[in-house]
């Protein structure tokens, strides 16, 4: 039996920043992950020496998020460029009319879900309205989910608390999160699969062996948590509340571009305004001869059922439409993200269904004062977000510390 003082289980942004802290303040803690890697839904790869994010790239709300500061103290850049979301490059099957009535379309959304009788998010979707398709893309982008299932407290109080100021890290966010875990004991491949706390220790059982600890940090995603594969006694409210925090799927492909020129860095193309399954695309990020494109709810539900090479299909037939034809040979599959199918996570980020925002702070409320819980879902503001996961798992430490 392995015998530590706290065990943080998930090597994510929120575990990893717990076990930190808990390092930092002179405990004995082993973080322990289920998978081969850390950083979680924060992954770096790199292919012909360009570091791609699959999963967490932007750095959310810069001004009050804290792995700006470790990004610069560690020696990586951060790129101030802001992301051109909002822009059509060349107006490319979005003309300036239909750009700025989307626009007007989702800023009277907005304003309707501040005054919806309901808490289902959908309720403030005009029904039959032209720009809905284009509406429910956007809640793919911003929630994974479709807005049937969104909470509207709950994606208000993110709304509400988020600014517009997105940077990059670049040679990797995803990199840059785990290497926050340098010389901090890790177990791999070790996923945990019950806490016993009948003791005055818990015991941890896992495929290779027992932890016994005094204390436990919780990280592992509502996906993984709600779906039983790790057994809690005594935490059906917890586990109840991750259920009612389902992840929905973002996923993201990076494409080689050739003979790319032509095309001003960091430039932006949505795929077709007036679909819920379409690709948001950032053509040349940082320079470099790739876009990177995201799909969200609807969107990354189908390219999942398509597979990598069906996805990239779809996304080049999207992009050879708006930029011609002559484009069709220049791109190709560089890397992708499956987040519903990879193991340990099964998705993209939390949202609270309709009625149940409140689950996040249930979350956050000690059962057994030896065992917290941490990660984006357990954020009320910041959910979804690198950031919100840092801050929680910062959180649980400091509550056991």
């Amino acid at each position: 039996m392995h015998d530590v003082e706290i065990a943080v289980i998930g090597g994510g942004a929120a575990g990893i920043s717990a076990a930190r802290t808990l390092a930092d303040a002179g405990r004995s803690v082993l973080l322990i992950e289920g998978s081969d890697r850390l950083g979680g839904r924060a992954h770096t790869v790199s292919v012909g020496g360009l570091p791609l994010d699959l999963g967490a790239g932007w750095l959310h709300s810069a001004q009050h998020n804290p792995w700006v500061a470790i990004a610069e103290a560690s020696g990586f850049t951060v790129d101030r460029t802001l992301p051109r979301w909002r822009e059509q490059w060349r107006e490319l099957g979005f003309s300036r009319a239909d750009q700025q009535a989307a626009r007007q379309a989702f800023e009277d959304f907005d304003q309707r879900l501040r005054t919806v009788e309901t808490d289902c998010a959908a309720d403030a979707l005009i029904p039959g309205g032209e720009w809905n398709p284009y509406l429910e893309a956007l809640s793919g982008f911003i929630n994974s989910a479709g807005w049937p299932s969104v909470s509207v407290a709950d994606y208000l109080a993110y709304m509400d608390a988020a600014t517009d100021t997105d940077w990059r890290v670049e040679q990797g966010y995803g990199a840059m999160i785990a290497a926050h875990a340098a010389r901090l004991p890790v177990a791999f491949s070790t996923p945990v699969t019950a806490i016993d706390r009948s003791g005055t220790r818990l015991r941890l059982d896992t495929p290779r062996g027992t932890i016994a600890a005094e204390a436990a940090i919780v990280t592992i995603s509502t996906n993984v948590l709600s779906s039983g594969a790790i057994t809690l006694p005594g935490h059906d409210a917890i586990l109840h509340a991750a259920s009612q925090l389902p992840l929905g799927l973002a996923d993201k492909l990076f494409l080689a571009l050739d003979d790319a020129d032509e095309i001003p860095a960091n430039a932006h193309l949505l795929g077709n305004p007036r679909a819920a399954k379409t690709g948001s695309y950032t053509l040349r990020p940082f320079g470099r001869p790739v876009i990177e494109v995201m799909y969200g709810g609807e969107g990354a539900a189908e390219m999942e059922r398509r597979g990598l090479d069906g996805a990239a299909a779809f996304a080049i037939d999207e992009l050879t439409t708006l930029m011609g034809s002559a484009w069709r040979g220049k791109l190709r599959l560089l890397a992708g993200s499956c987040w519903g199918r990879t193991d340990h996570i099964l998705g993209g980020y939390s949202h609270a269904l309709p009625g149940h925002t409140g689950a996040r702070k249930t979350l956050t409320i000690p059962i057994d004062e030896r065992i917290r819980f941490a990660g984006e879902a357990c954020s009320e503001t910041e959910f979804s977000t690198a950031h919100g996961a840092r801050k929680t798992g910062v959180a649980a430490a400091q509550a056991l510390l």
